[in-house]
């Protein structure tokens, strides 16, 4: 018997699970986790969903953000070829200045040329006209003399015409060529005004084109500035699609993790159902085969306060059943102080509740009364080996707040 029961308790300790429970209400029968180990699962499942959220949302944040970077280069490459366009037209208009500055200067030296020309042309014009005036007043003036000079010094009427063709030839060459030197005056006044006009016009140009060359070359300022801003942004977002691609590794691995967590669970509720289901199926010792310790009470009647101390007497003795009827399952240990021990069975262990409340000593007579009764062999919840607060699915005995099974 000794071997029998050692052996169960060995199985019992290995198995370091907790409260199972089983849907006594139907005839198939349904296991379902003690409260600690269901909970758990329920938290590990609820965590790695809210991680799984987390880590759709950031995922969708990456895809935005590498859109933003899509969109910022594609944004990017129009500026560049606006620049490469504005570059070739600020080129273009630096050439047509550069020629137009040449043609300027060409212009210029026109003008220099002619308006020497024209200095030359008019002292010419000026000296004929000195000269053919000196003439004509020294025609007129000696017009006696010459005439009484010319009829001694010609040999007939015939000579005297000729010398007075002469004469009159002379003037007439004088006045054609001071109309000629007019006329070059005139046309090389004519040509400089054209030039001036034509400079003037050209001058005009130049500062059109210096306006456009002014105005593209801000354009490829503003362009070039606008391009070094696209390039930070670019770099930012490119910085915080790192950061967003670190966060989503982060909760891969953490995702990882806590499948594993929740996995592990699982394992450890199918262990609890098998044990669910042995302990149903398992012998009983009678409750006059159990010998008590001596704080068997004191430890039972403070699991109770914990557990039920706000719950109606009834409620009480069904706890203490349980804990009872482990002690009679081959499944669980054989000892009051072993079953409520037993890693991860009672929630107050763990959480310290059931220490502070030995140290204190807080169980009520209610607690003990019903902690005795028990112990005496009394039950309201037949063989449950489990309870916990009700939760859908879960049929049991109702008492109180909780449901036995």
């Amino acid at each position: 018997m000794k071997s029998y029961w050692g052996k169960a308790f060995r199985l019992a300790a290995l198995a370091m699970m907790p409260v199972v429970c089983l849907d006594l209400g139907s005839p198939a029968v349904s296991v379902h986790a003690t409260e600690e180990t269901k909970k758990a699962l329920e938290e590990a499942k609820d965590k790695l969903n809210k991680t799984k959220d987390q880590l759709s949302d950031t995922q969708e944040q990456l895809d935005d953000k590498k859109e933003d970077i899509s969109n910022l280069h594609q944004e990017k490459t129009v500026l560049q070829n606006k620049l490469n366009d504005l570059n070739e037209q600020l080129a273009e208009v630096s050439n047509n200045l550069e020629d137009l500055e040449g043609q300027i200067d060409t212009k210029e030296e026109e003008i220099t040329t002619t308006q020497e020309e024209l200095a030359v042309a008019i002292n010419v014009k000026d000296e004929q006209y000195a000269a053919m005036k000196k003439r004509v007043q020294f025609i007129y003036e000696k017009q006696e003399f010459m005439l009484f000079d010319m009829l001694l010094d010609v040999g007939g009427f015939a000579d005297f015409l000729n010398q007075s063709d002469y004469v009159a030839a002379l003037s007439a060459y004088d006045r054609k060529m001071l109309e000629q030197y007019k006329e070059i005056c005139m046309n090389i006044d004519n040509k400089e005004h054209i030039l001036e006009s034509e400079k003037a016009q050209l001058d005009e140009y130049k500062v059109q084109v210096e306006a456009e060359q002014s105005r593209v070359s801000g354009l490829v300022n503003q362009t070039s500035g606008s391009i070094k801003e696209y390039k930070q942004s670019i770099s930012t977002a490119e910085e915080e699609a790192k950061n967003i691609e670190e966060q989503a590794r982060e909760y891969e691995a953490q995702i990882e993790d806590q499948n594993k967590d929740v996995k592990a669970l699982e394992a450890k509720l199918a262990e609890e159902i098998r044990l669910s289901k042995l302990a149903k199926k398992s012998k009983w010792r009678n409750i006059s085969d159990v010998s008590f310790g001596d704080g068997d009470r004191y430890l039972l009647a403070n699991l109770i306060y914990c557990e039920a101390g706000g719950e109606p007497y009834e409620g009480k003795v069904a706890v203490g059943a349980v804990v009872i009827n482990r002690v009679l399952s081959s499944v669980y240990p054989d000892t009051v102080t072993g079953v409520i021990y037993q890693s991860g069975q009672f929630s107050p262990v763990g959480s310290g509740r059931l220490a502070l409340a030995l140290a204190n000593g807080s169980a009520t007579d209610a607690c003990y009364k019903a902690a005795d009764a028990a112990m005496g062999g009394a039950t309201n919840v037949g063989n449950c080996v489990y309870f916990r607060t009700p939760i859908p699915g879960l049929s049991g005995i109702n008492i109180g707040g909780h449901v036995f099974y």
